[in-house]
């Protein structure tokens, strides 16, 4: 039974392949439902300016889902697959996560990289083909390291949208041939004199997450990220910037929220839609604050898939249900307010 979303008026719980949904709850209010408790968000003040979707690692053409790395034989890897006569699982759960999106009537959707499994051309037209036509101008992409694996441009460069409340900075975090992230001098430079001209709230995103250090504080060129001088100095140019609320990523698979060392900004990690547990981010931007609200792709077909996926990567000793789901209020909160 998992507590999977919690708003100002919603709450979801899932029981497997079971949903149950409570819409037109109260904010800041206590709830109890099928032996689950908590509390709903409290709502920012003012209108409601705006709400968009972002989703990151959709990875079409993927056809097993397991893998980690090559750290053990292929014999010994349990892998996961579409069932015959099942659709490629990621048309079903991109598919699902296009109608639950395309039901919430967003303002915008945000596509934060992993487009594709190898940069093929027949993989981007298959993500094309399922994003593209509900969204049209709407969405906004840009690549993840997937899409650069043999020095592609496709979805290249940064991208800064205005909407009504609040400004989107789409970084593009990616050294081509690599899996490691990075931004250039020149990219810091114009990502700091961007925020200099938006006097209202910016939300960063971009495909890999930050490095943080930790209390070893150890840094590595190779780290599965952001890389760390690339991070620091994303930091650097947020303290400089109190119109920045957070940066929000993908890349890592699962659900996290930690803070920048210097800025204290929130760095977002949301999961994937690929697999378990299969969701996409809805942020509602209010005169008075911002809310991320991480919803769990809920058709029958995208359910049956991903609760398969619970336990990819055990053989590798990795809990990954907890791993992936992450706690809900990691998932589910308002951005902290930050000091002019």
């Amino acid at each position: 039974m998992d507590l999977t979303t919690v708003a100002d008026d919603l709450v979801v719980i899932h029981d497997g392949e079971r949903v149950h949904r409570f819409d037109g709850l109260e904010p800041d209010a206590d709830f109890e439902f099928v032996g689950l408790s908590g509390r709903t968000l409290p709502r920012p003040g003012g209108a409601l300016l705006c709400r968009i979707g972002t989703v990151n690692d959709v990875h079409f053409g993927e056809t097993e889902a397991g893998w980690l790395g090559e750290s053990l034989p292929a014999d010994q890897v349990s892998l996961v697959r579409s069932a015959p006569g099942e659709a490629p699982y990621p048309e079903t759960m991109n598919r699902a996560a296009v109608d639950e999106m395309q039901a919430a009537d967003l303002d915008a959707v945000f596509v934060k990289g992993d487009l594709s499994v190898d940069g093929q051309a027949a993989e981007w037209a298959a993500f094309e083909a399922c994003y593209r036509p509900p969204f049209g101008e709407r969405l906004h992409v840009v690549r993840g390291n997937h899409d650069a694996y043999h020095g592609q441009s496709e979805y290249a460069g940064d991208r800064w949208i205005d909407l009504e409340g609040i400004t989107i900075g789409l970084l593009d975090t990616v050294i081509p041939t690599r899996t490691t992230g990075w931004l250039r001098p020149d990219q810091l430079a114009a990502i700091d004199a961007e925020l200099a001209t938006r006097p209202g709230p910016v939300l960063l995103m971009g495909h890999h997450q930050q490095w943080i250090a930790g209390p070893s504080g150890r840094r590595s060129d190779d780290y599965f990220g952001l890389h760390p001088d690339a991070s620091d100095a994303l930091d650097e140019v947020v303290e400089r910037h109190a119109n920045v609320i957070g940066y929000t990523a993908g890349h890592t698979h699962r659900h996290r929220v930690r803070r920048m060392r210097r800025s204290g900004v929130p760095t977002i990690e949301v999961g994937c839609v690929k697999d378990f547990p299969g969701t996409w981010a809805e942020y509602r931007v209010f005169e008075g604050g911002v809310m991320q609200v991480v919803h769990r792709v809920s058709s029958p077909e995208a359910l049956s898939w991903s609760e398969r996926c619970r336990h990819l990567y055990a053989v590798y000793g990795v809990d990954y249900e907890a791993y992936a789901l992450g706690v809900v209020g990691e998932r589910c909160f308002v951005f902290p307010e930050r000091a002019a």
